[in-house]
């Protein structure tokens, strides 16, 4: 992976200095620029060599010196797209980068080369003779980018702090999207943590036309996810499908195989990195699969055992380690202030472990993430039809009687505990249906918003996200619609930002497999019942590895990636001599409700594990930002 940042407009050459040496995590190997500050046009990239070490440098120029281009990703069809424009006329430089693909690319094919790309990836491009710029971003959102448009500056970079680093461009906080962030627990895009500053959102391109006395700047979609299903799949039958989605999966481990690094496995013991695993061992001349796991000492969290059996059935390397509280309490400041933006999934502090654990040994690692979003993997799928039932038999005076029983019930520590998911459940249901699934993931009850925040936004301000997509987006059962919640949101927002801030912190480079544009487009053609059926998710691809994988692994209850949040949070806020830990001093919080929640969580008589740890998140982010406290 890379580190990409650049600016056309007021700003000199100091300012794209401190912007791209902020992100030496991302590109340890390499540094390069493009600085002309007669024409105000500025171009910086940090580079992490995994393909075409010794040629692959940026920017990197086409013959001419008219365009370059900066580049964070892999593309994985890089070797088809340099085949097809050799045979139109293109001669290549490199051997084999994919970065001059997207040069020549970029030449031939303009504003529709993304749509072209089978891969993880944000670039841009700068055509010196016309006085533009051309962005892009992957269909899902796996490399990230900011921007910056305002007082005649559009700038762009992989990292917000990177951003905020240009002198012209203040860290000032966004009303709207603290708001998001205790709705949702991440800011979705385009919204971003500071004012005028954005994301641009995945499966999007950017053109910006800085001919004139300011940058004019043009947004749209180029690709989304539809959910089509096609019923007519079901004449070839199961058997037949089955085969399809493992072949796919297959093909999709095969692309991601390719390096010039070692690659190894982050792997848990379930079913997504199970087939992973499946694939990879069955890859000619790769030789034993490394694979890394990270334990828990509470067995509720623990995938050790599970991920033990799998590798010894698959004969791979296999590497444990073990995070305990001591430990996780250590790297908490560090890992949340190199966040960038704050989110509530505390499952980022394992996710670096796990990638410092494997960078000590390769340079990349596949990874299952995108499994659950593609094939139905999570529990809201299963919540989904009672919560229905619930919500049109409940009278709204019954459901706040539930609500007060349940909220009396003891906390438990245990991983998905019935406690846990049913304060969760009522939580949602008081709600209109399309906002349900963030809600339920939240880290606070909307209705308790006026009390955290000084001057909140109204609910459908907040979740309009959701409730849009809920309403009008192309899916239409409510299973599908549900599913195109975590693909467009959760997945981009959350779960692929958490994966790539905590590879990058340890300059390893990661590579989700079910996220290949062949696998997904077979995905979004099959019907939801073959992703979902008698209460279990993810039908067909047990199917496909009914003969290939243990019993123990394809019989096995989601456990996900999570900790045990509400018991470290309790020993954590009896810490310091019984003070309440880090509390964000945020412009809009409330210091005095998030005191109180400290106090609440440590007694162990409510659950504010979420609230807390968006909290914690939020202060350290705050504190590391440039110009805060550290």
């Amino acid at each position: 992976m890379c580190g990409l940042a650049g600016f056309v407009g007021p700003g000199e050459r100091s300012d794209i200095e401190a912007m791209t040496r902020s992100m030496v995590a991302r590109g340890p190997d390499a540094e390069g620029y493009h600085i002309d500050e007669a024409a105000a046009m500025f171009l910086g990239h940090r580079r992490l060599a995994i393909r075409d070490l010794e040629g692959g440098g940026q920017p990197m120029w086409n013959r001419s010196r008219t365009l370059a281009v900066v580049y964070n990703g892999e593309i994985y069809n890089h070797e088809e797209l340099r085949a097809e424009l050799e045979r139109l006329g293109h001669r290549f430089v490199t051997s084999h980068s994919d970065t001059e693909v997207l040069i020549h690319g970029y030449a031939e094919w303009g504003d529709t080369l993304a749509s072209r790309i089978n891969g993880m990836f944000a670039f841009a491009v700068m055509d010196t003779q016309k006085h533009s710029l051309y962005l892009a971003r992957d269909r899902f959102g796996e490399k990230p980018l900011y921007t910056y448009s305002c007082n005649g500056l559009f700038a762009f970079a992989s990292e917000l702090d990177a951003l905020v680093r240009h002198s012209q461009i203040a860290a000032e906080p966004d009303r709207r999207a603290l708001a998001k962030l205790f709705g949702y627990g991440y800011i979705p895009a385009p919204a971003a943590l500071y004012r005028d500053t954005a994301k641009l959102p995945a499966g999007h391109q950017m053109r910006v036309d800085f001919s004139g006395e300011a940058p004019v700047v043009r947004t749209e979609r180029y690709w989304h996810l539809a959910l089509c299903p096609d019923d007519t799949m079901a004449e070839r039958g199961e058997d037949d499908l089955a085969d399809e989605l493992l072949a796919l999966l297959h093909q999709s481990v095969e692309r991601r195989l390719v390096s010039d690094v070692p690659v190894g496995l982050f792997l848990s013991s379930g079913l997504d990195s199970g087939s992973i695993l499946d694939a990879m061992s069955a890859s000619e001349g790769l030789g034993p699969v490394q694979s890394f796991t990270i334990g828990f000492r509470e067995q509720s969290y623990d995938e050790r055992p599970g991920a033990r059996a799998l590798a010894e059935h698959f004969g791979a390397e296999h590497h444990e380690n073990t995070l305990d509280f001591e430990s996780a309490l250590q790297s908490v400041p560090e890992v949340l202030g190199r966040l960038d933006e704050p989110f509530a999934d505390a499952s980022i502090i394992p996710t670096r472990l796990v990638s410092a654990f494997a960078s000590k040994k390769v340079r990349v690692a596949l990874s299952g993430d995108g499994g659950d979003e593609m094939l139905a993997g999570y529990d809201p799928f299963r919540a989904l039809a009672p919560a229905r039932f619930y919500a049109r038999v409940m009278p709204r005076s019954g459901h706040a009687l539930a609500r007060r029983l349940v909220e009396a019930l003891p906390c438990s520590s245990r991983n998905m505990s019935l406690d846990f998911k049913l304060r969760r459940a009522l939580m949602g249901v008081g709600y209109p249906e399309g906002a349900w699934a963030p809600v339920w993931m939240a880290p606070i009850d909307p209705a308790l918003m006026g009390e955290l925040l000084e001057d909140p936004p109204q609910f459908e301000e907040i979740y309009d996200d959701a409730l849009d997509l809920w309403e009008s987006g192309p899916a239409k059962s409510r299973g599908d619609r549900l599913l195109q919640f975590f693909t467009a949101l959760y997945l981009q927002n959350d779960i692929l930002t958490k994966l790539d801030r905590a590879s990058m912190m340890e300059s390893l480079e990661t590579r989700t497999v079910f996220l290949d544009n062949d696998f997904v487009d077979f995905c979004a053609r099959l019907p939801f019942r073959y992703k979902f059926r008698n209460g279990q998710g993810k039908y067909l691809l047990r199917k496909a590895l009914a003969k290939r994988l243990p019993a123990s692994t394809l019989r096995r209850p989601k456990k996900g990636f999570g900790i045990p949040l509400d018991q470290w949070l309790r020993r954590y806020a009896m810490g310091d001599g019984g003070r309440p830990p880090a509390i964000p001093d945020f412009p809009g919080v409330s210091k005095r409700y998030v005191e109180s929640a400290w106090h609440a969580q440590g007694r162990g008589r409510e659950d504010h594990r979420y609230l807390l740890w968006t909290c914690l998140s939020l202060h350290h982010v705050a504190i590391n930002r440039p110009g805060g406290e550290a």
